[in-house]
């Protein structure tokens, strides 16, 4: 029986390797965690309503998504922590203004701004979103998670006046002018806290990797944090460990490390 209790895995860039596949190393480092008596958590920004699949394909049932904002543990939602609808409001009229594309994520939607401009295109295809919408200004959203589309890195500075977020770069080729929407109060790492208050397990007994800026909260809120060696370069001083990249059996050589694979 392993020390290790529990395992959240990001999916861009840690699971998922550039090309969308996954490696089969991969997939037989988290079937042996699991046999370990390890329960494996998806933890990423991407909304859990488009992960139906992969969480199949991987035999995966808890989840941690919207980057920390809704949880659910063995198929049974855990938490849900909606956005503040004023500072919604705000990133919707800031975007407009500066001519950015913004998709609001719900429980159930995608819900862009402008579905017709090929940024946008370009990012529904690559993380495959199926459930998206156009926005309208007449409905009342319950939104968990934003991501804006097509920024320059000077424009973040547009965003960030408000003290309860900061934005985080997306760590993938082709789509870094895409920045995630991170609470101050509510992102990975909280959620982690949560679910580990939740299960009675000891931070030093739970581990997570990851290779996003998104990730950093994460990596400091588990005994062994592992950056992907593809990660963001200001990303490895949140981490414990280094391991290899995500296309050289990253997460398989980490458990490794670990004596779980």
């Amino acid at each position: 029986m392993s020390k290790y209790k529990v395992l959240f895995l990001d999916i861009d860039g840690t699971i998922i390797k550039p090309d969308d596949s996954i490696e089969d190393t991969t997939i037989n480092a988290i079937a042996k965690a699991q046999e370990k008596g390890i329960e494996v958590f998806l933890a990423t920004g991407r909304p859990l309503h488009e992960l139906r699949e992969l969480a199949q394909q991987l035999n995966i049932h808890s989840l941690l998504g919207y980057n920390g904002a809704f949880a659910i543990y063995q198929g049974k939602d855990l938490f849900q922590e909606p956005m503040d609808k004023e500072i919604v409001n705000m990133f919707i009229e800031t975007a407009k203004r500066n001519h950015h594309d913004l998709v609001l994520y719900t429980k159930d939607q995608n819900i862009f701004t402008n579905l017709e401009v090929e940024c946008v295109k370009e990012f529904i295809k690559k993380f495959h979103l199926h459930n998206n919408d156009a926005l309208s200004l007449s409905n009342e959203y319950e939104v968990l998670g934003m991501t804006l589309i097509n920024l320059d890195p000077d424009d973040t500075a547009l965003y960030e006046q408000e003290n309860q977020v900061h934005l985080s770069q997306v760590n993938l080729e082709g789509m870094r002018h895409c920045y995630d929407v991170i609470r101050d109060n509510v992102n990975k790492g909280i959620g982690i806290q949560h679910i580990l208050n939740h299960l009675g397990i000891e931070r030093e007994n739970a581990i997570a990797f990851g290779d996003g800026l998104n990730d950093k909260e994460m990596l400091q809120s588990v005994g062994e944090g592992f950056a992907m060696g593809n990660a963001h370069p200001d990303l490895f001083q949140y981490a414990k460990h280094k391991t290899t990249s995500v296309s050289d059996s990253g997460i398989y050589n980490g458990l490794k490390k670990l004596g779980i694979t």
